[in-house]
Formats: structure tokens, sequence, C-alpha cells
């Protein structure tokens, strides 16, 4: 891989390291320690995602206009002084003020990641995401595992934790990305014309990122009422820390079977992301049979993965569809069609439990999956997406 790629590996990981040390204990902290209802938790998570959504569709249009040093740069520095106010003001409602400041923030950032990743390194398709998600759950997985200790301890040093990783990935952006950025100045002489954007690649992505927003919508339940859940069949924050820990040790180490896997099945992406699917359907059937630790655990390796399968392939489909020169802007969607799963799936997760119970949620989300299966089965009708993929991925 080039250098610059793993400049960017490095920097993903700790900015997610950071975020880890929350993102899994938000909703536990919402409803346990400021005392508010579930419902009131996801909306508050909603406010975040919704921020985060916006800073996605933002961050990928920066990209193609100033490129990605400047606009990461633009997004830690946003993120950065709202988590230093969150780290001094973390009760109601100055904490759900800073939160969605940070999902803001954190939004712009993501795109130019993705982006600057496909354009460094061309040649490698699917590698060069895949590369960016393993250290995705690489920080999720050290992030997450010291989130629970430190929380038990204290969840003031949970905020003082993540503002540090923070400014650590500051400093990693201002002397590493400089030089990996993209000039967009150069990229003039490709003769991007917006308005002839394909229309058709642009609606494929767009069906295909329909059924990715409603696999994040329950995936989502995993850190919001599925954590909940576990606190009252008395999991403790450090064991459910652990299955975060699991789940990103499993994306890690197990990166060199799933290459086999796919080689040897000669998986198209399609196909990649139905059989993601399919795994992801169990999964939740576990976890809904699900009453201690043992059974969330089964849970989540299946869980695991079944993410492996999916979340590398969406971004790999949404570079090759990309025209040149708005690779942020197609990054930009499937970024924010993730986050909008996440500030979803909250709000209807808390709906279901308050008034009905986990069994319906559980339902409910098994019926999405398979809606999900339908846009992925249809998405590239109209194109003969497996030969673009394939020459712009293997």
């Amino acid at each position: 891989m080039p250098r610059a790629l793993w400049l960017l590996i490095i920097g993903m990981a700790v900015n997610v390291i950071g975020s880890s040390f929350l993102w899994p204990l938000n909703t536990i902290y919402i409803h346990d320690t400021l005392g508010k209802s579930l419902s009131i938790a996801g909306i508050v998570l909603m406010l975040n995602s919704g921020a985060n959504v916006i800073g996605n569709l933002y961050g990928g249009h920066l990209f193609d206009k100033i490129g990605g040093y400047k606009s990461i740069l633009l997004g830690i520095g946003i993120s950065l002084l709202a988590l230093i106010g969150l780290s001094i003001w973390h009760n109601w409602p100055e904490y759900v003020v800073f939160l969605t400041i940070v999902g803001f923030g954190t939004g712009i950032i993501f795109p130019s990641m993705y982006a600057m990743a496909g354009s460094v390194w061309k040649g490698g398709g699917r590698k060069s995401f895949n590369a960016l998600y393993v250290a995705q759950n690489l920080g999720v997985a050290i992030g997450a595992s010291l989130g629970g200790i430190v929380a038990a301890y204290s969840f003031q040093l949970i905020f003082l934790a993540n503002t540090i990783m923070y400014v650590i990935f500051l400093l990693i952006a201002v002397f590493g990305y400089k030089g990996i950025s993209v000039d967009p100045a150069k990229q003039k002489h490709r003769e991007v014309n917006v308005k002839a954007v394909n229309r058709m690649n642009l609606q494929a992505l767009l069906i295909l990122c329909l059924g990715y927003l409603l696999c994040w919508v329950a995936y989502s339940q995993w850190t919001t009422t599925i954590a909940s859940y576990t606190q009252e069949i008395n999991i403790t924050l450090t064991q459910y820390s652990l299955l975060w820990t699991i789940n990103g040790a499993i994306i890690v180490l197990g990166q060199p079977l799933l290459n086999g896997i796919l080689k040897h099945l000669q998986s198209s992406l399609k196909k990649q992301i139905l059989i993601g699917i399919g795994i992801f359907i169990i999964s939740f059937f576990v976890a809904g049979k699900a009453g201690d630790f043992t059974g969330f655990l089964a849970a989540m390796i299946i869980l695991t993965i079944g993410e492996m399968f999916i979340w590398p392939a969406v971004p790999t489909v949404a570079f090759a569809l990309a025209p040149k020169g708005r690779e942020g802007f197609y990054q930009g969607i499937v970024n924010s069609t993730a986050t909008g799963g996440r500030m979803i799936g909250p709000v209807l997760g808390g709906i279901l439990v308050d008034h009905y119970n986990m069994s319906t949620l559980f339902t409910v989300l098994v019926c999405l999956f398979i809606t999900a299966i339908g846009t992925t089965l249809v998405y590239d009708r109209r194109l003969k997406l497996k030969e673009n993929v394939t020459a712009k991925t293997i």
C-alpha cells in the first residue's frame, strides 16, 4: 500500500479510538445518568446523526472543491472545539448541543478520508476502502474496550479521553495529509460538467443506498435499544464494551480468511452485499432469543461477519460509479446514508420498545433486511455494473 494510505489508516484509527470511548455508551449515559427515556435518547442521537448527514454531504462537496487536506482540518477543528465544550459541560441540555456539533464536524471528515483513499491508490480497488474499514474497527476494538473500563470509573474521563485523541488526530492531519490532498485546480482538466453527471449511475447508487440505510437502521440498535436492554438483564458496562472489542478484533484478525472466501467464491460486490444481509438476519434472530451475555456474544460474532461483507463493499461501488472529480460527492452520499440509518434507528427503536417490546423490534428489523435484499437485487438493473465494478476494483 502507498505511504499516503498508511497515513490515512493511522489517522482513521486514532479518530475512531477517540469517538469509540463515547458512542457505544451514549444511550446508557442519556438514559441512566441524565435520566431521560429511550425515546428522548433516540431523539438526541437523531440530532447528532442529522448533523452528521449534513456534515457528510458538505464534506464531500468540500473535497471536490478545496481538497481533502483543508476539509479534514475544518472537520477536526469543529469537532475538537465541541469536544472541549463537552468535557466541561456535559449535563442536560448542553450535552445535546455539543453532541450535535460533534456530529457535524465528524461528518465533514469521513467523505474526504474515503475519497482520498480511493485517489491515492486507484489500482487498489476495494483494498483501499477495506483498509480504512479495518482501521475503523481496530479503533472500535481499542476505544470501546478502554471506554467501558473508564466509564465504570468516571464518565468525566470519557469526554477528556475523546478530546485528547482528537488532538492527536489533528497533529497527524496537519503534518501528514497536506502532501496527499487532491488539488482542486488539477481537477479542472477532467472537464467535469455537473449537469452531465451520469444520472443512471447516481440513480443506481441511491437505490443501493436505500437498502444500505435500512441495514444501518437495524445495526444502530446495538448501540441504542440493545445497549440499554443489556443493562436491564444485568450485563455490565464492561461486558457490553467487550462485545465491541470482540467485534473490532474479529474484523482485524479475520481479513485474511474473508479475502480467501471472497476469492474462492469469485464474488461480485453485489453478491457480497447480499450474503452480508443474509448473515445480518441470522444475527438478529439470535439476538432476539438471547437472554444473557453468551447469547449476545454469539449474536455479535455473527453480526460482525455480516458487516465485513457489506460495509466496505458499498463505498467501493460508489467509487466505481463516481464520475471523475465527483468522488467526494459520491462518498458523501454513502456516508450520509449510513448516518441517516443511525439517525432513524434510535428513534424507531426507542418508540417500538417504549410502546411495544423487544420482540416487536426484532421482527420489524428482519423486515427491513428483507427490503434491503430487494433493493440490492434491483439497483443495477439498468447498468452493466458487474463489468464496471470488476474493471475498477479487482
